[in-house]
């Protein structure tokens, strides 16, 4: 965490003409109530070394991780205070004398969590930035580096999976379900997509299936009898991905098929997840979990790379956009918050600089 600690010491402006630049950032020195512990401070920009980059923030998204590592309730959790945001994009200004990697008006996005994305600029080390095409759109962008790259690998790294075959998933409207669905669409996957029932149903499916969700179900669907019907259709599913936990949880490994893997990423209902003793023996299910973090630790960067850039060709291609969004002004924030911690919301709110 040292890059985002520079970023904001109390150092001599980056050049000698420049003034010193007011860099306005989302800080929390305690965990708490993200509404409550989050506050918008003026920083003084850290001198430019050698391999450092000063990045001028375009755009952020808060994500759930976002809200879990305020509360403290997370897997990883910088040190206090601490600029929140693990996700974002910016653009170069300056470059060290030593940085070969990026240059000024470059977009990049952080090549790891715990970079603090919430901030109007910042002075990064040459590692802790990845560059991507500039020609994106701003939202694909600023929402490339997690859910995306999590919904790609969930696919590609448990089953072997052909064109024709089936997954299935819950919280399929979250930001790593609508990846899922595009991606999937992608590769010739199959997807059934389940959600929680809600007065907007219809226009959520509608949405998911402009998406490429071939079937959108709600929870009490995917419980009745008549799913046995659905599957003289639909080859069972391989691949199960689980956001939720629970009863949630218990119903897509219902449904999967003998030999078939269900792999957790989130747990929303804060519930376990209950697997029959039956479908452990008799249908041998695999049960596997995913965290990203994870994943770049047993990675080089060169393969995160490669992964992003594989994300940004589907982007390009017009067959990955990013999930619905709503843009805030960074002084905003507290609404922003907020809406970001509401119940059944599809669109995920960006802090714009």
């Amino acid at each position: 965490f040292l890059a985002w600690h520079r970023g904001w010491s109390a150092a001599a402006p980056y050049s000698a003409t420049a003034e010193p630049s007011r860099v306005r950032a989302l800080i929390y020195g305690h965990h708490g109530d993200p509404a409550k512990v989050v506050e918008l401070k003026n920083l003084e920009l850290a001198a430019v070394g050698g391999s450092d980059v000063h990045v001028k923030m375009l755009a952020a998204p808060i994500n759930p991780s976002d809200i879990n590592m305020i509360q403290g309730n997370y897997g990883l959790l910088p040190k206090l205070p601490a600029v929140g945001g693990n996700e974002g994009v910016g653009q170069v200004v300056a470059v060290g004398g030593s940085v070969t990697g990026v240059k000024p008006g470059d977009w990049v996005i952080p090549a790891n969590a715990g970079l603090g994305t919430w901030r109007t600029e910042a002075v990064f080390s040459e590692e802790a930035v990845i560059s991507i095409p500039s020609d994106l759109p701003l939202q694909s962008a600023a929402t490339l580096s997690v859910n995306p790259c999590t919904a790609y690998r969930m696919l590609m790294d448990f089953e072997q999976l052909q064109p024709g075959d089936c997954v299935i998933q819950n919280a399929s409207n979250s930001g790593v379900g609508q990846a899922v669905i595009q991606i999937a669409a992608a590769l010739g996957l199959r997807t059934i997509n389940v959600v929680r029932d809600r007065p907007d149903f219809q226009k959520l499916t509608d949405r998911l299936k402009s998406l490429g969700a071939e079937h959108v179900l709600t929870e009490e669907e995917l419980r009745k009898p008549e799913m046995k019907n659905f599957f003289k259709d639909m080859p069972p599913p391989r691949l199960a991905l689980n956001c939720v936990g629970g009863k949630s949880s218990t119903e897509l490994l219902r449904h999967l098929a003998p030999g078939g893997t269900m792999v957790t990423y989130g747990g929303m209902a804060k519930q376990p997840v209950i697997a029959s003793v039956s479908q452990l023996i008799f249908k041998d299910l695999k049960l596997r979990g995913f965290w990203l973090s994870q994943w770049k630790q047993d990675h080089s960067p060169a393969q995160f790379k490669e992964l992003i850039l594989t994300l940004c060709g589907l982007i390009s291609r017009g067959q990955l956009t990013a999930p619905a969004c709503s843009e805030v002004p960074l002084q905003d924030y507290q609404r922003a918050l907020e809406a970001s911690m509401q119940p059944f919301v599809s669109s995920k709110q960006i802090l714009t600089m």
